[in-house]
């Protein structure tokens, strides 16, 4: 998986972060969004974002969504409801803003195939057993994104960037 030393993911597409350094470079923790207010917004969109200067609206309880659905379930809210809402911030900032997911675990629940650059998410118990189709669902398997998101060269992955989802 190619890797990002780049801000871009702090300006626009859509990233997975699990780095609190990486967060709290582009919001403060009064700007988070709940999933829930994201998928209210998702009907009607604010004019400003909240963070970074207006450029970056960051959603913190998608693990926590995940972690309360069944793995069946998961996999049909992904792909209909939740890449719904992403589809609609795209279109609503014509790419010119981040939409940023926090997942404090994400280190330890995505998994990359090597081989094939597919992303999984680790489910947790009762389902720890399985894994949701993460990147099939969300971004088809895109080949040339997701990119590894790094801070400074030679560090450690803070989370995934797509610049845009189709």
């Amino acid at each position: 998986m190619k890797q990002l030393l780049d801000s871009v993911w702090q300006r626009r597409g859509v990233s997975w972060i699990w780095d609190d350094e990486a967060l709290s470079i582009v919001t403060k923790p009064v700007e988070v969004y709940s999933l829930r207010e994201l998928l209210r917004a998702a009907k009607k969109w604010p004019v400003d974002l909240p963070s970074n200067s207006g450029n970056t609206l960051v959603v913190a309880g998608l693990d926590a969504c995940l972690d309360l659905l069944a793995p069946a379930d998961a996999d049909g809210w992904l792909a209909n409801e939740l890449k719904s809402a992403i589809l609609s911030f795209q279109d609503e900032y014509s790419g010119e803003a981040a939409l940023v997911f926090w997942l404090p675990a994400g280190h330890r629940r995505f998994h990359t195939d090597m081989a094939t650059d597919a992303v999984r998410w680790r489910c947790s118990a009762p389902h720890a057993d399985q894994q949701i189709e993460f990147g099939r669902l969300l971004w088809g398997e895109a080949r040339e994104y997701p990119q590894e998101i790094i801070l400074s060269e030679g560090g450690k992955p803070v989370g995934l960037f797509h610049l845009r989802i189709t």
